[in-house]
């Protein structure tokens, strides 16, 4: 994995980690910022598979455009999808 592909993984991780630690929280609980790192680590590991891959992307915060994206590489490189999108 090139170096930053992984500083948009570890991004990622810290991202799922803080949500998931807000969510078990037992007193008051911030669901707001629950789905605010949620989503920014949805955002960052499309961005660290497109990283990888050397494939451009905007600066967005679109999961709809960023899936996209990774799909038109698989179909792009591969032909097809992958069996494991079910598509």
């Amino acid at each position: 994995m090139n170096a930053l592909t992984t500083e948009w993984v570890e991004k990622a991780d810290g991202d799922f980690a803080t949500a998931g630690r807000e969510l078990r929280a037992r007193r008051h609980p911030n669901y707001d910022a629950v789905c605010f790192h949620a989503q920014q680590a949805a955002e960052k590991y499309p961005k660290a598979f497109l990283q990888e891959h050397s494939q451009p992307f905007p600066k967005t915060h679109n999961l709809v455009e960023l899936l996209e994206l990774c799909l038109a590489y698989h179909l792009n490189r591969l032909g097809r999808l992958p069996k494991s999108y079910g598509l």
